[in-house]
């Protein structure tokens, strides 16, 4: 396979978090479909090619990953274009197709699935690259059949990740990456001028054509899953504040409840602060956030357990107060046992607190002695 005629992955449309053009979204999704469907056929070509290689088991790493790569963009695609939808999109499937275009391709993936803590165009990038190094390394013309567009490609390569280091945060990790960005620097002037001189240079340009790749796998990699780390902090932080607000609320209906009904539930309400403030470490974060979802599902639980018998005493006046009506309307409210069970009833649902079962059991009654009374004319008419 010539490595120059490997497919490149079309530009991806808006950004994280803003919604995407209906014009451009249509432009990518056959680009990208086009380049599923060339990708996957160049990836049957270099597999089996690698197959017959000599140094076939240290192409299978980057075989693997490739395919991993494909299958993740072409998942992913499949999904843009069920939210697609033929075109048929709002502002909400919009801003759907920008989350599923930049999130990570691991977001929802199932047990056992490839972790690919990348997005779209990253991952189509890394596949790029893979498959260029890979058709490079597999090619059947010696490197100095085309020595020049070899070291073209090494440049380009080297470029990428000089333009990608500066974003990696200071510190030893940042160090060695430029480190090795220098080796690759030194390697390449060296086979240059080793080239300008005529030597044979052909087993020193794959090694360092793989290596520069790697390096800018690594980078990729590493700047997606920073990102991601930035993101799920600032998610963090936010699902904090919003629990800490939700923490008041709920607290507010759990007196509420009490102050109204004799024999409150005695649920605990968790204390968002207790968990301390949202970490820097990565993983630290992951942690956070299953606690704060912990909280999230006990403030429901707590919620749902206090304002249940304030609903339930508010049902019972709202109750009460049909039957009254009902009563007035066919003219028994005037009644002696009528009145005496409804100013009970009144008086059992005016206390502070009120006994819920007691206030259950003479408003029944009071429904009952009603549902009596306006049935007796009736019967007395038949009777008669």
């Amino acid at each position: 396979m010539d490595p120059s005629a490997i497919t490149v992955a079309p530009a991806a449309p808006a950004r994280m978090g803003e919604p995407v053009e209906p014009v451009a979204m249509l432009r990518y999704l056959e680009q990208l479909g086009s380049w599923r469907t060339k990708r996957r056929a160049e990836l049957d070509e270099l597999d089996q090619a690698a197959l017959a290689a000599p140094d076939a088991d240290s192409l299978t790493g980057d075989i693997t990953l490739s395919m991993a790569l494909w299958q993740a963009v072409a998942a992913r695609y499949d999904e843009l274009e069920r939210v697609w939808d033929s075109g048929r999109v709002g502002p909400a499937e919009r801003q759907r197709l920008s989350a599923l275009v930049w999130g990570r391709l691991d977001a929802g993936a199932g047990a056992g699935s490839t972790s690919l803590a990348v997005s779209v165009p990253e991952a189509c990038r890394l596949s790029d690259a893979l498959a260029g190094q890979l058709a490079r390394r597999l090619s059947l013309d010696p490197v100095d059949v085309d020595l020049a567009a070899h070291l073209r490609s090494l440049r380009a390569t080297i470029e990428r990740v000089r333009d990608l280091l500066p974003a990696e945060p200071a510190g030893p990790a940042r160090d060695a990456l430029a480190e090795r960005l220098a080796k690759l620097d030194r390697r390449l002037e060296d086979v240059t001028r080793r080239a300008q001189r005529g030597a044979d240079v052909g087993g020193l340009v794959r090694p360092l054509e793989a290596d520069a790749g790697v390096t800018e796998r690594d980078l990729i990699v590493a700047a997606a899953t920073r990102r991601d780390d930035e993101r799920d902090r600032a998610r963090a932080h936010a699902l904090r504040a919003e629990l800490i607000a939700r923490a008041a609320e709920v607290n507010r209906i759990v007196d509420a409840c009490v102050a109204a009904v004799r024999s409150a539930p005695t649920l605990a309400v968790p204390r968002v602060e207790a968990l301390g403030p949202v970490p820097d470490d990565a993983l630290a974060v992951d942690a956070y956030l299953v606690r704060l979802a912990n909280v999230a599902r006990a403030l429901a639980l707590a919620e749902q357990t206090y304002s249940g018998p304030l609903a339930e005493l508010d049902s019972l006046r709202q109750l009460l107060d049909v039957y009254h009506a009902k009563a007035a309307a066919i003219d028994r409210a005037d009644r002696p046992e009528v009145g005496e069970i409804y100013r009970q009833a009144v008086a059992v649902l005016g206390e502070t607190p009120t006994d819920l079962p007691r206030a259950h059991a003479v408003v029944a009654a009071y429904q009952t002695l009603l549902s009596g009374a306006s049935s007796s004319p009736a019967s007395s008419g038949r009777t008669a």
